[in-house]
């Protein structure tokens, strides 16, 4: 049916000359900037997820939903139209079956190793400028060092280390490294990321929860989504109850935040993590 409907494709006219290309993505990081340029995808993956995990940008009515994002609907894809297919290094394999859709141009955030936050720049100033909209990237670029500024600001009394992780279950979770969104968040909110150890694609693999004991004087900012199971567990593990961080009244619950997001994603996180040590920092003068 897709090589049909491609045929069919090829026989039609696409409009050119348009002022803004109509856009899809396979990719959230790409979906959420597109999202605060103002320029929503005509097509994106997996957005009932999407709308849980990363909350914001919102997703507007209208963009078509591809499924997932390592196996999306192409034919939905095709119907949709786009000028432009703007992919990451995620889904590098997919990227000769999109090109015979669309022009397609990729962006690598998260490569081991390599901070991310000049990359999410790049990405957000050429995700524009393809779309004939260079000042939306200056302003949300803008914006993003605006609030990470102004909740520094809040923070320069805080001293102690953040641990930040994400639950798997209630026996492992994972942090992440400097090569993370959320470790370079950390670093311009000028905290110090409690986890100095090796990462795999920005994150650790699954470590045991006994691990938390070795950060006896850290913040633990736990970032959801929060498996139900796992939490009630917790709630009557006497082992959790004996973690440090937990006796100390250390742990900080965030919302839900994609990890592998880009500069929406990190101005979530730091806003959510600001708010949590204001709040805990204050609990703890009281």
């Amino acid at each position: 049916m897709l090589a049909t409907a491609l045929a069919l494709a090829a026989g039609g006219v696409r409009a050119q000359g348009l002022a803004s290309p109509r856009a899809a993505t396979l990719d959230w990081a790409i979906l959420e900037t597109l999202l605060a340029l103002g320029h929503p995808p005509v097509a994106a993956t997996e957005l009932v997820q999407f709308r849980e995990v990363a909350v914001e940008p919102p997703v507007p009515p209208g963009v078509a939903d591809l499924g997932l994002r390592g196996l999306p609907n192409l034919e939905t894809l095709l119907l949709a139209r786009p000028d432009i297919i703007f992919n990451s290094n995620f889904y590098a394999a997919l990227e000769p079956r999109l090109a015979r859709i669309a022009p397609v141009e990729s962006f690598a955030l998260y490569v081991p190793g390599q901070a991310p936050y000049e990359p999410m720049l790049a990405m957000t100033r050429a995700i524009a400028a393809r779309l004939g909209i260079p000042g939306a990237a200056e302003a949300l670029i803008a914006r993003t060092q605006a609030g990470l500024d102004a909740q520094r600001e809040r923070l320069i009394a805080v001293q102690r280390p953040v641990l930040a992780i994400n639950f798997g279950d209630a026996r492992h979770f994972r942090t992440f490294g400097f090569d993370s969104m959320i470790g370079e968040a950390l670093a311009r909110l000028g905290l110090v990321n409690a986890w100095s150890g090796p990462t795999s694609y920005s994150a650790t693999a699954p470590v045991g929860i006994e691990t938390l004991a070795r950060y006896p004087d850290t913040f633990v900012a736990a970032v959801a989504p929060h498996p139900p199971d796992a939490v009630a567990v917790f709630e009557r593990s006497a082992f959790w109850h004996a973690l440090p961080a937990v006796k100390a009244g250390r742990v900080l619950w965030l919302g839900s935040v994609d990890p592998f997001g880009a500069l929406p994603s990190a101005s979530r996180f730091a806003r959510l993590l600001t708010e949590a040590l204001v709040r805990a920092e204050g609990a703890g003068r009281g």
